[in-house]
């Protein structure tokens, strides 16, 4: 019997401007240097950067990566309605869909979880962080990357002097992601008690 290898493809999609690269590189350095996997980055960008389109494909996996593409994702953080339209075929029926809650309307029955990451970002006074907030909601939901790594990734990657609000903002997604899925559960028990 072989054994199971844990290789995990990731989608973070948004437009020029969010921070979408650099939230694909700190996902794949928390996997590579926090939690010791092997991880690959390829980033894409529309025909202009800021306001076009932008796509961070992340492969996190515990053997050597042969293909860095995305084929289909277990996770699809999407932070623009256009980047969902565009990517949303491309997530495992059993997969995580992200969406920031804002800018971004699912369609379909697909289950999916939802942040203001924009909103939260703003009210810290900084919209460039809504990445950062998305990583952290991710971490929570997903179990992609380990908290420690994640932190530890976002602190050795944001400028100088910007240290504690990106602290703040990843532990702000972070938290909003521990309360969606307590949520979630005990729906899921309220409703596994009413149909016994």
């Amino acid at each position: 019997m072989s054994k199971q290898i844990n290789k995990k493809e990731i989608i973070i999609t948004g437009f020029g401007g969010q921070g979408i690269v650099l939230a694909g590189k700190i996902i794949g350095m928390a996997a590579a240097l926090g939690d010791k996997k092997e991880s690959t980055l390829v980033q894409s960008y529309g025909p202009e950067s800021r306001g076009g389109a932008c796509c961070a494909q992340v492969i996190i996996s515990d053997n050597t990566i042969q293909y860095p593409y995305v084929n289909m994702a277990d996770v699809l953080a999407c932070m623009s309605q256009s980047a969902y339209e565009k990517y949303k075929g491309q997530v495992k029926p059993d997969g995580f869909l992200l969406t920031d809650k804002d800018l971004v309307t699912p369609d379909g029955d697909m289950e999916f979880f939802a942040i203001p990451s924009t909103r939260m970002a703003e009210e810290l006074g900084r919209k460039m962080i809504a990445n950062i907030i998305m990583i952290g909601f991710a971490t929570s939901v997903t179990g992609l990357i380990s908290e420690n790594a994640a932190k530890e990734a976002v602190l050795s990657s944001v400028p100088k002097g910007t240290e504690k609000l990106n602290m703040n903002a990843f532990q702000k997604g972070y938290d909003y992601g521990l309360s969606k899925l307590k949520a979630r559960r005990k729906k899921a028990t309220a409703n596994t008690g009413a149909s016994q």
